[in-house]
């Protein structure tokens, strides 16, 4: 299948009609003409015009702060909505014309240096992406190379170089694996266990492994793997083979929460074998889509032949990017938030979600309906399916009958050994005030002797069904 096609031939009453009044002149000549929507119109439309039939139909959108669907940031300050909008128009590559919105990102990635404990924090090195798919692929790439330099020897021959995580990854890590030829090495769920198990992962490794990923924030339940245990697991494994696999940490939310409110766990650089990083700035970075953030714990770990390093435009440019041109808009926003809040106001920020979170699954569970899998005492988020005797209808019903009211919550079926299982997750965030929690509940009040009045679950394309695309 083509990854885009175009549209069949338009039927002659869908065109994008004007309302008369939106016209800046002639409103009888809007009231007849109106711009086709698969090619390129004839001729210019009054801003106004072409605003409002733009905004029109992107009301059709759901509501982004209803959306319990997405970890990405839906509010920001109006003061960071205005910065982003002076910087829009900054390309974030051309850091000789930029050097202030450069300084900026380099004095994040300092501070997420300092944040997750890095050994020296003036040496380690960093960058902005994307998001934190971008910054996925390039910590893949890093390990990638080094291994493929350790072993010069047998790559490109007969070597297979390999990946070892849970199932439960974000798809960028199957993506990655994919686009870079590298063979994925999935630890399947077992019973109550949702992601990587330590043992199982050091069991997949073998001389081709370029490196373990742990995650920091499952997105299938918001639960945090067991990064320290992973890493001794890949310890005693070098004692008994001598195979030293590093471990990079995919913390896309966990990363900015853990260090605010879980400052006893050990899941960061302070573990040797941690040698990178990667977040999602967008996520609970607090920062509009969006940004990610990619760190090594030192030079040693990120090849120097991945650094490119252009005369550009008068200009040293050392840059290590699967994009190359976007605008400065969303790592001065980062800059702001991190100057605005400081790690108290993160901290005040994150555990406020993470009380809504937990008050909403005790709420979600008293209704003695459901059965909790996470409770939203890690990440801000839970996930829950149907209890054993509820017979009426199930977690796919539910998230039908939620967006009804405007609620978009994902219901979804587990993977590989778990497939049995069919789950709803919400994802708090800030700005899912307590009030709205409130709201959500009574709502699904609303809706359960519905449901329980059903004879059997409502027909539903289990298939559609996902949970990692946010």
């Amino acid at each position: 299948m083509p990854l885009h096609k175009g549209p069949a031939e338009p039927q002659p009453d869908r065109r994008l009609a004007l309302n008369p009044f939106y016209g800046e002149a002639n409103p009888v000549g809007g009231m007849t003409d109106a711009p086709p929507r698969h090619r390129l119109p004839d001729g210019p439309l009054p801003p106004m015009s072409a605003y409002q039939l733009v905004h029109d139909e992107l009301m059709l959108d759901g509501n982004s702060r209803l959306n319990l669907a997405t970890f990405v940031t839906t509010w920001m300050e109006p003061q960071a909505g205005v910065l982003m909008a002076e910087c829009r128009d900054k390309n974030m590559i051309d850091k000789d014309e930029y050097p202030r919105t450069a300084e900026l990102e380099r004095r994040c990635v300092a501070m997420l240096a300092h944040l997750w404990n890095a050994p020296d924090p003036s040496v380690a090195v960093g960058c902005s992406t994307t998001g934190s798919s971008e910054a996925c692929m390039l910590a893949g790439m890093a390990l990638k190379r080094r291994w493929a330099k350790r072993n010069a020897d047998r790559y490109p021959g007969g070597a297979r170089p390999n990946l070892v995580m849970g199932v439960n990854v974000q798809v960028c890590w199957e993506k990655f694996c994919n686009f870079w030829e590298v063979e994925p090495r999935l630890v399947p769920m077992e019973g109550d266990r949702f992601h990587l198990d330590p043992r199982a992962a050091a069991e997949l490794c073998d001389e081709n492994t370029i490196g373990v990923v742990a995650v920091l924030g499952s997105t299938f339940d918001g639960s945090y793997e067991p990064v320290a245990e992973i890493c001794a697991a890949l310890d005693a494994l070098q004692e008994r083979t001598g195979l030293d696999v590093p471990v990079h940490v995919d913390g896309a939310s966990g990363a900015m929460v853990a260090p605010f409110l879980d400052e006893e766990l050990v899941w960061d650089f302070r573990l040797p074998r941690v040698s990178s990083i990667n977040t999602s700035g967008h996520k609970y970075g607090l920062v509009y889509p969006g940004v990610g953030w990619a760190l090594w714990r030192s030079p040693a770990e990120l090849p120097e032949e991945l650094v490119f390093r252009v005369n550009y435009l008068g200009g040293d440019m050392p840059t290590f990017a699967l994009n190359f041109s976007r605008p400065g808009a969303q790592v001065v926003a980062q800059y702001y938030t991190f100057l605005r809040l400081g790690r108290e106001g993160y901290r005040a920020v994150q555990q406020t979600t993470r009380d809504v979170a937990r008050a909403l699954a005790e709420r979600i569970e008293a209704t003695g309906d459901f059965r909790l899998l996470t409770r939203g005492d890690q990440l801000p988020v839970f996930a829950f399916t149907t209890a054993p005797e509820v017979t009426a209808f199930d977690v796919f019903d539910v998230s039908r009958r939620l967006r009804e009211h405007g609620w978009l919550v994902p219901a979804y079926t587990f993977p590989a050994n778990r497939e049995d299982l069919s789950v709803l997750r919400v994802v708090c965030r800030n700005g899912f005030s307590a009030d709205l929690a409130q709201l959500f509940v009574e709502d699904l009040h609303r809706l359960l002797p519905e449901l329980r009045g059903q004879s059997h679950p409502v027909s539903h394309d289990k298939q559609a069904a996902t949970s990692f695309h946010h």
